[in-house]
């Protein structure tokens, strides 16, 4: 008769993530915006100078009115030529997206991912009661997911 041996009663084990997994984890807080009135040249500028493809547009109470790109630029730089027109008057409030989607602090970058995947955009303002507080970014999201992988997903 072989020897039996007995450990005890299992204990089933939560697994708990030692990684963070809320949006407000990863998004960037420090945001370069950008007033409605702003100049298409001077948001081209800081474009190439911080080296970013968009951000929000904020009024004077700092709250979000729309959000503007490099696709937004390239339409002025289109528009001028076809029409022969300097790009210097050119303000930011005419070409902006004005029906900006935006995503709560408070949800998992699994949701977030989601989110992504299902609208086709490449970066999101961050809101917390209605105020901007951060953006999230595609990058940002799979940055998060490599970090969780190396813990969690083996």
């Amino acid at each position: 008769m072989g020897i039996k041996s007995f450990q005890g009663a299992r204990e089933t084990v939560k697994k708990e993530y030692s990684t963070p997994i809320m949006v407000e984890d990863y998004m960037t807080k420090k945001l370069v915006t950008f007033k409605p009135e702003q100049s298409i040249l001077e948001v081209m500028e800081q474009f190439t100078k911080y080296n970013i493809s968009g951000g929000p547009v904020l009024d004077d109470n700092n709250f979000l009115v729309g959000i503007i790109s490099e696709a937004d630029c390239m339409k002025t730089i289109s528009e001028s030529r076809y029409f022969n027109m300097p790009i210097l008057d050119k303000n930011v409030e005419k070409y902006m997206t004005k029906n900006v989607e935006t995503i709560p602090h408070d949800i998992s970058i699994f949701d977030a991912a989601g989110i992504f995947h299902k609208n086709n955009r490449r970066r999101l303002p961050v809101l917390k009661n209605g105020i901007l507080v951060g953006q999230i970014s595609r990058k940002d999201i799979v940055i998060a997911a490599l970090k969780l992988s190396g813990q969690n997903w083996k």
